[in-house]
């Protein structure tokens, strides 16, 4: 009978701290600079997802060392729904690279959704010879160390892809890290860098006017706004298929009343039309999942960049 009436009494608790939340603005930290896709995600989801709450959500960049100053932001704040992180696919990424952490992915936080998903694409600066994968690596073998590829700092997606491009074809080619996407972008548009990995979000508008050039993407297909463009497995290099990914997650600890309640209306949110075509534009695919299924794509994430970092003895420390 006390056991019934402990559960119940949990039930009711539950329920009333998920009735009352929010009971303030929520911030949304997103580990990188503006104008990433990290950032794209936030701001597409936080408004939306604050008419749903009744209170607003504040996009906070917290940039630097590759995600992990935000990431840390997040683990140690308080778990009460209130303080959210943008994770993205260096979230699974650094407990492969980083023998210490300031926190610890699987036990500091509480997935809530994965929202949307996005390939990537091997894109080079006009003025690089190579028009084709194969063509790339040749250069880089015969101008060993000298190719540069950017990134979003140590551990992030764009870096990750880069050092999956160097086990795959046994080249030697030099990581530039920056604050974020954007940053290494624009040092590709300004020929200061060879190479980027960057989303398809920030590669095709670029693309576009010429500004840079597709070599491959790491979809398992072609994509529909880039169609000449072949995968990074037809060129080849089945191995470089690093695909960005993007969902909220909370301090652990967080109320599960809470977690519920903020990925119903996550799913709520990447269902609306206009939402799905704002992402859709952007060429990404809308996901929405449970906590449950978040928290399993996580710790599959986690298992397949640990073989690549043993693959390619890589280390951040």
């Amino acid at each position: 009978m006390y056991k019934y009436l402990f559960l119940l009494i949990i039930y009711t608790c539950s329920w009333a701290i998920a009735a009352d939340y929010p009971t303030r603005p929520l911030r949304l930290v997103v580990a990188y600079a503006p104008g990433g896709t990290t950032d794209f995600a936030a701001r597409v989801t936080a408004p939306k997802l604050a008419e749903l709450l009744g209170q607003s959500v504040v996009v906070d960049n917290r940039p630097g060392a590759g995600s992990l100053i935000g990431t840390e932001l997040v683990a140690k704040g308080a778990p009460d729904g209130h303080t959210l992180l943008m994770a993205d696919t260096a979230f699974g990424i650094v407990p492969a690279i980083y023998a210490r952490l300031p926190f610890n992915v699987q036990k500091d936080f509480a997935p809530i959704s994965q929202v949307m998903s996005v390939p990537n694409a091997l894109v080079v600066h006009p003025s690089v010879a190579a028009r084709t994968m194969r063509e790339l690596v040749e250069l880089a073998k015969a101008k060993p160390e000298q190719l540069t590829f950017g990134s979003g700092g140590v551990g992030t997606p764009l870096h990750m892809a880069g050092e999956q491009l160097k086990v795959a074809a046994g080249i030697g080619i030099l990581h530039v890290p920056f604050k974020g996407a954007a940053p290494a972008m624009a040092s590709l548009l300004g020929g200061q860098i060879t190479m980027v990995f960057p989303t398809l979000t920030l590669a095709v508008p670029q693309l576009r006017n010429g500004k840079v050039r597709a070599l491959a993407v790491t979809s398992a297909k072609r994509v529909a706004a880039l169609p000449e463009v072949p995968t990074t497995a037809e060129a080849g290099f089945a191995a470089v298929n690093a695909t960005s990914w993007f969902g909220l997650v909370a301090p652990a600890q967080a109320p599960r009343a809470i977690l519920n309640r903020l990925s119903a209306e996550t799913a709520k949110v990447v269902a609306l039309a206009d939402v799905r075509e704002r992402i859709e534009a952007q060429h990404g695919e809308v996901v929405g999942s449970n906590p449950a299924e978040f928290s399993k794509f996580v710790a599959g994430e986690i298992a397949n960049w640990t073989k690549v970092a043993k693959a390619g003895n890589i280390r951040a420390d």
